[in-house]
């Protein structure tokens, strides 16, 4: 069991689990004289836990209330709705030693305990199989599967679990695949009878293809509908997030293929659709001539509070040397100098790109030319070129830059040619410096509503300032609130708000500041804000997603209706074949993990979740991201549903080239997800092959020599 209280995890009217009935002691004394139907008692509905053995209703009821004490469990309603302080399932203390004259008294004693926990469950089942009725064939036993799960965990049963260890015999809770399989297999051990196996309610309702396999069969059936077949000799899918870098590049997609990469990611909060098409093409094309077959996974943004954009910078790289101590030039910095688009083999790692357009300019250039220029300082530098290399279909040079240079688009590029002859080149596509404010503890950050940037600010004049393209924060935020930026990488407290501006005071930032730009996450964990399920953009981007990609990631799942209001939008195009990734970023998403789960069972599509642990953290506070990680993978086990993992994988690595240990140990941690996921970064190629490495090697324990042991 994890160690987490789930009295808290499902609240909806949507199942039926029993919760606390306390009887006084004139009731308890009748009870078992009475049939249920005759009792009237204010609670809609009574659980009749009949027993194995073909026992009347009352008799029965009589039995577990002897068995489980007060606090048994009796009235039900059409919702999870579990007692405040868990049933111990367990009267066993006065009776802990398994030896002696009264073994065989005390194996009776379980065994009637695993009874009434059977019965639990198959009344659970059986109360809410109007509900299971709704569910898609294919993910009926899923469903039925979830339900005996959180029933199970309605009660405390870890003094049971020590009773049957001390028995020999394994937890009830080791295996969440066949929960009722696991229960009974227990009882028939115990009643040394093979034969007497009490089946399920859900015998009677229509079994899909997926029953006549074993637990482990269908559990990668239901992986590879969603992500595909794995690679000969992968255990772990390996998902990347890709951007407008991928279409710069002629060998990005490739690289990333053949490191292991299965699934590419595009977010939908970024970019549009030319650039997510160009990037599917890519995808497509060099998928099937690597025959590396790689599925498209895209999120649609989601009702997420994000920082504006800022104004671009001004188009201008530094290119560096690198200087000793007392500021001498060491060694020059490495300059690539090519076509637009060219990037450099694998091999060469320049310190800055130069691109240009004429390529007269870059056939006439040679190794030993100085390339003379003037940079946006008015300061004349000087480019050797050193070394030259074949890229395609024309050519790449490295060059050489001794002294610290501004570069900008329209920087003229001039060498003398042979026989006398100028050759001229105009600098490129010098991407844009980006933006940001540089955030300090005590700095007061002014937000104001998106197209009011440039307005001055008469509210706190001096202030950092940016904006929020959403409406939700100024509708919803109040002063004393906690708020969080960049995924946690800055907070603040909001000190005031208008219909148009919220002030924040930062609280929590670098030692030297922390840069804050544009397209950043904001969170604010204690604020109830009312966000819709989903988003006039992200129906937009439906549109385009379901004849582009394989599957779509639903961002901000917070409840029931918003996957109900998912399912309208996927019967309306009828996408019965499109993936559907539902993204666990919120308190109240987890807590309703399992009605999610459960209403989304309802379509045929293809199911899995993501741990999306950035905004994850921010919203339920770190200290508790690890137990809650633990937590949905649990729940997701038992209702057999693929989990990704997300955020921060190997990010180190991604960011700088070099891993941290923990990072190392965080991956392996993931090989219990089905699929991993890498963020975008300049050393994605090599995470991803070291990913790959982590998640597929296997453990080999040499057996120590004799003459070793001490």
């Amino acid at each position: 069991m994890v160690g987490i209280d789930s009295s808290h995890l499902l609240r909806d009217k949507i199942l039926c689990f029993t919760s606390r009935f306390h009887m006084n002691n004139q009731h308890r004394k009748t009870c078992s004289s009475l049939s249920l139907n005759q009792m009237k008692l204010p609670i809609p509905r009574i659980v009749a836990f009949a027993s194995a053995r073909g026992e009347g209703e009352a008799e029965s009821f009589s039995r577990l209330e002897a068995t489980f004490g007060d606090n048994t469990s009796t009235e039900c309603t059409w919702s999870f709705d579990f007692p405040q302080s868990k049933v111990e399932v367990s009267h066993l203390q006065s009776e802990a030693h398994f030896s002696g004259s009264n073994g065989d008294n005390n194996v009776a004693s379980v065994i009637e305990k695993l009874n009434a926990l059977r019965s639990h469950l198959l009344a659970a089942e059986k109360w809410n199989s109007s509900q299971l009725h709704l569910c898609d064939s294919k993910y009926l036993e899923c469903a039925t599967n979830l339900v005996h799960y959180m029933a199970l965990r309605s009660l405390d049963i870890e003094q049971l679990n020590n009773h049957l260890a001390s028995l020999g015999l394994s937890s009830l809770d080791n295996n969440n695949l066949d929960v009722l399989k696991r229960l009974n297999a227990s009882i028939n051990l115990l009643m040394n009878d093979q034969n007497a196996v009490t089946e399920s309610w859900t015998n009677a309702y229509p079994k899909g293809k997926s029953t006549k396999k074993n637990d482990k069969g269908r559990v990668l059936s239901y992986k590879e509908s969603l992500l595909g077949k794995l690679r000969e000799g992968r255990s772990t899918h390996i998902m990347v997030t890709v951007g407008e870098e991928a279409t710069l590049s002629e060998t990005f997609i490739t690289d990333i293929l053949k490191a292991g990469t299965s699934t590419i990611r595009i977010n939908c909060a970024h970019g549009d659709p030319s650039i997510w098409g160009e990037i599917i093409k890519r995808v497509r094309r060099t998928s099937q001539m690597l025959e590396m077959p790689c599925r498209v996974h895209m999120d649609l943004a989601g009702p997420k509070l994000r920082t504006g954009t800022l104004k671009p910078g001004p188009c201008v790289m530094k290119v560096s040397p690198k200087k000793d101590a007392y500021g001498n030039v060491v060694s020059p910095a490495l300059v690539w100098l090519c076509l637009t688009g060219t990037e450099p083999p694998s091999h060469i790692s320049p310190d800055a790109t130069i691109s240009v357009q004429d390529q007269d300019f870059l056939a006439g250039l040679q190794i030993g030319d100085s390339i003379r220029l003037c940079d946006a300082r008015g300061r004349k530098r000087r480019l050797k070129i050193s070394k030259e290399f074949p890229v395609f279909s024309s050519t790449g040079f490295v060059a050489e830059c001794f002294d610290t240079s501004y570069i900008e688009s329209g920087t003229e590029l001039s060498v003398k040619g042979k026989k006398g002859r100028r050759l001229v080149g105009r600098v490129v596509d010098v991407p844009p410096k980006e933006s940001f404010v540089r955030l300090k503890v005590g700095d007061l950050l002014v937000i104001t509503r998106e197209g009011s940037l440039d307005e001055p600010s008469v509210t706190v004049p001096g202030a950092h300032r940016l904006t929020c393209p959403s409406g939700y924060l100024f509708d919803s935020v109040k002063p004393g609130e906690t708020i969080g930026f960049d995924d946690g990488k800055v907070w603040g407290v909001v000190k005031g708000t208008s219909p148009s501006e919220v002030i924040v005071s930062i609280t929590h930032a670098g030692p030297k500041g922390t840069k804050l730009g544009s397209e950043k996450s904001i969170n604010i964990p204690q604020s109830d804000i009312r966000f819709k399920g989903l988003t006039s953009k992200d129906i937009k981007d439906l549109e385009y997603v379901a004849s582009h990609a394989d599957m779509v990631g639903i961002s901000f799942i917070r409840d029931v209706h918003d996957i109900t209001v998912l399912r309208q939008e996927l019967k309306k195009r009828k996408l019965d074949d499109l993936g559907i990734v539902l993204k666990i970023e919120t308190e109240s998403g987890f807590k309703n993990l399992s009605l999610i789960l459960l209403e989304a069972m309802k379509c045929s599509n293809p199911l899995g979740v993501m741990i999306a642990r950035g905004d994850l953290a921010v919203e339920c506070g770190w200290e508790r991201l690890a137990n809650i990680q633990e937590e949905i993978i649990a729940i997701c086990k038992a209702a057999r549903v693929p989990v990704i993992m997300a955020t921060q994988v190997l990010e180190s690595l991604v960011k700088s080239g070099v891993p941290t240990r923990a990072e190392i140990t965080d991956a392996s941690n993931a090989k219990r997800a089905s699929c991993v996921m890498l963020n975008k970064g300049k050393n994605i190629v090599e995470a991803v092959s070291m990913l790959d490495t982590i998640l597929h090697t296997k453990l080999i324990y040499k057996k120590p020599e004799s003459e070793n042991l001490h």
